[in-house]
């Protein structure tokens, strides 16, 4: 097996290695004076299993562009050299929320990425809880895994709360109804106790968000808003303020992919929201220090990715893995 992390992913990438024991492998990244890239692994891969590890957001001095490219170029590089399987693992996969037309001549993007993986001859990508499901599985041709952090997030509250406490858990739209009412399922089965469950109307036009009605239980109760990521936080601070206003004892935003786009540091002063909870898909350096310090919480899922390679490699299950054995 080889093991490579590109450089903007190292860090996550020797964590995801320590978990499995190995150190991540040598490659070359050059950037030219034109913009240019060149990519190649430094050890030898053929007849090996490869796994790579990229996660494609935009941060300082990098776009999501050139991290896209560089991933592609590097498992094309690979497949040259004779790797037997390449493996991407891309903790936050770029183009996952343009996954459908909303508008007359829109783009598919996602499914467009989808066959740049397909031409450099990828064998398998993993990501972890993408926009959706579905257009993410029905996008690629090749094999995929999807990952969920669901357990992490239960864990997390089920130790942060008391035994007694009322939990609700809330989605902050329409759109994420089925996602939250899925952690809120695996919340009551950690907690062995019931977990309420509310959501907030929310409507977007050219940018602007509007709407704040809340149905479902959140007075007198400590209230999870539950999605996939969280970017400006605008959501976020809107459904906190709305269920403050309500009558929750405290309000906790949580979210797999933390962006934080430079609103968020405004956004997020909003004194109704009590913490957030995000994963490190994405380097948490977006964020005022005193921001961070004193509201974010972040969760590890290396170790999550370390055992996918890992059951990948040996052909273990994922579906036990994740939890998604049918019961009787």
């Amino acid at each position: 097996m080889r093991l490579f992390a590109l450089d903007t992913s190292r860090g996550f990438g020797e964590k995801v290695g320590a978990c499995l024991g190995v150190a991540l492998d040598d490659h070359e990244e050059r950037n030219f004076e034109d913009g240019e890239h060149k990519i190649r692994p430094l050890v030898s891969v053929r007849d090996k299993d490869a796994y790579v590890i990229h996660s494609l957001y935009a941060e300082s001095g990098q776009g999501v562009n050139d991290k896209l490219c560089k991933l592609l170029f590097f498992i094309a590089a690979l497949k040259d050299a004779g790797a037997k399987r390449v493996t991407a693992l891309t903790p936050y996969l770029c183009y996952a929320r343009k996954d459908r037309r909303t508008k007359a001549r829109d783009p598919v993007t996602m499914r467009y990425v989808a066959a740049l993986f397909e031409a450099v001859r990828v064998d398998r990508v993993v990501a972890i809880d993408v926009h959706n499901l579905q257009a993410f599985q029905n996008a690629f041709r090749c094999p995929t895994e999807h990952l969920e952090a669901q357990n992490l997030f239960a864990d997390f509250f089920q130790k942060h709360f008391r035994p007694d406490e009322k939990l609700a858990v809330m989605s902050p739209d329409l759109g994420g109804i089925k996602r939250a009412e899925q952690f809120r399922d695996k919340l009551a089965e950690a907690r062995a106790a019931s977990v309420d469950f509310a959501f907030m109307e929310k409507k977007r036009s050219k940018g602007v968000v509007s709407g704040d009605s809340v149905a479902g239980a959140v007075e007198g109760r400590a209230v999870i808003i539950f999605d996939d990521m969280i970017c400006s936080g605008t959501t976020m601070a809107r459904a906190a303020a709305a269920c403050f206003r309500l009558g929750a004892s405290s309000v906790h935003a949580a979210a797999t992919h933390g962006a934080f786009t430079d609103k968020a540091n405004a956004v997020f002063q909003e004194k109704a929201l009590t913490k957030l909870i995000v994963t490190n898909t994405l380097e948490q350096n977006r964020l005022d220090q005193s921001l961070s310090k004193e509201k974010l919480h972040v969760l590890d899922v290396a170790p999550l990715f370390a055992e996918v390679v890992k059951r990948l490699h040996t052909g273990g299950s994922l579906v036990s893995l994740m939890g998604l054995e049918e019961k009787d």
